[in-house]
C-alpha cells in the first residue's frame, strides 16, 4: 500500500531539495528536468512513426550519419 502525500510532506520534501541545491539552482534544475521529459516524449513520438532500419555498413562507420536536428 502507497503512503498518500499530503501538503506537510510535499513541504518537506520541497525543504530538502531546497537544502541541497540552494534557492539559485532551482530554475536550472527545473529547466533540466523539463527538457529531458520532452526529449523523452520526443523520442518516444519518433519512434512510434518512423522506426529507423538496423545498420547494414559492416566496417560500422558512422560518418555519413548527420546529427540530429534540435
Amino acid at each position: 500500500m502507497l503512503p498518500h502525500l499530503g501538503l506537510p510532506e510535499l513541504l518537506l520534501i520541497l525543504a530538502i531539495v531546497v537544502l541541497l541545491f540552494g534557492v539559485n539552482k532551482l530554475p536550472r534544475l527545473g529547466r533540466g528536468i523539463g527538457e529531458g521529459i520532452r526529449n523523452f516524449k520526443e523520442s518516444l513520438r519518433s519512434g512510434e512513426s518512423s522506426p529507423t532500419p538496423p545498420n547494414d555498413d559492416a566496417r560500422g562507420d558512422s560518418s555519413s550519419a548527420t546529427p540530429r536536428d534540435r
